[in-house]
């Protein structure tokens, strides 16, 4: 089987120019329950954020499609495609360039983060779907991997989780080894460095997007807990130890920028996965979680100096991070040609 770094494809840094956004609009009525109409408005105002500095185009199923253009408003197109829910950075493809004019989209296999959920046909076929329908290069990963599991500096260096990536309800006949070699194969990468887990309440079991990213090459921002009594605080705590004593692929020992999570937050009893390193990069322009918290002003500030060149939008996730997830896993960039 040939691989995308075999014929000279990688993954691009998610802060290269992009031709679109991708979102998919809330439709799993087991998961949001009365706060779907929620959900669907707050989805509705990233894309509306986003699309202040790049297109967006909302997937929907045949059905939601009138009332998810009347929802997002005019300059966002809707593609109708079945869906089960809507998590585009795992369902999606995770787009790659040849450096050549030439685009594909690895198309991961899906099982629900490990049979969460039942009933998930339509998430597994739509990143092939989608591919297909932009007429792009199309690779069908042999193995399980959702993209919020993955956060890569496009020159090689590729962050993750031994939570996810090695947890036995994804890929259980591959031990770490194995799974350093598919990373490379698969994104183009020629370096790994796994973090030891995620939030420890993370239905995703742990998904690098909520608690590291890259914020340039050789650069990582990290979450962080500043109460020794969350269960959070020693987990963040390893995670910054281990990026500072990391190299990246260039070898270069990366900077870490730490950011602290807000305050607990919890639904039902359980609490939310809330972190504001869970943030979309755009052309120009980043969109980042508020939750009405104090920390909000602080984390914008961070996320401002890190990236001095964009302009920082705080759009209000707490309706999306009640069905498990943030900002950065509601959408997936296209990267631009050329």
């Amino acid at each position: 089987m040939t691989t995308p770094a075999a014929e000279g494809f990688s993954m691009p840094a998610e802060w290269q120019p992009h031709e679109r956004c991708w979102m998919a609009w809330p439709c799993r009525q087991e998961l949001w329950g009365d706060r779907l109409d929620d959900a669907r408005d707050a989805y509705a105002s990233v894309a509306q954020a986003i699309a202040g500095f790049e297109p967006v185009t909302m997937v929907a199923n045949p059905g939601d499609v009138a009332a998810a253009s009347l929802n997002c408003g005019r300059g966002i197109d809707v593609l109708p495609m079945e869906l089960d829910d809507s998590w585009m950075r795992d369902i999606g493809p995770t787009f790659l360039l040849d450096g050549k004019g030439g685009i594909g989209g690895c198309d991961w296999h899906f099982n629900a983060w490990g049979h969460k959920y039942d009933f998930y046909n339509n998430d597994a076929r739509l990143a092939e779907a989608l591919v297909n329908h932009l007429d792009f290069r199309h690779f069908d990963a042999p193995f399980v991997l959702e993209g919020g599991a993955i956060h890569h500096d496009g020159e090689g260096t590729v962050l993750t989780t031994e939570t996810v990536l090695l947890n036995p309800n994804r890929n259980p006949g591959m031990d770490r080894a194995e799974t350093e070699q598919a990373l490379c194969d698969w994104l183009g990468a020629e370096k790994v460095i796994w973090l030891p887990a995620g939030f420890h309440y993370d239905e995703t079991d742990g998904h690098v997007d909520n608690v590291a990213c890259f914020a340039r090459p050789g650069v990582v921002l990290a979450a962080s807990c500043p109460d020794e009594g969350d269960p959070n605080y020693e987990i963040l705590r390893a995670n910054a130890e281990i990026l500072r004593a990391s190299t990246d692929a260039r070898g270069r020992a990366l900077e870490v920028v730490t950011i602290d999570q807000p305050a607990r937050m919890e639904e039902g009893g359980e609490r939310l996965a809330s972190s504001y390193i869970n943030f979309y990069i755009a052309n120009g322009g980043i969109v980042m979680p508020s939750f009405e918290d104090k920390r909000d002003a602080a984390a914008r500030r961070a996320i401002a100096q890190a990236f001095p060149d964009h302009k920082v939008v705080q759009v209000p996730a707490v309706d999306i991070i009640r069905g498990g997830g943030g900002i950065h896993c509601i959408t997936q960039q296209q990267p631009r040609l050329g």
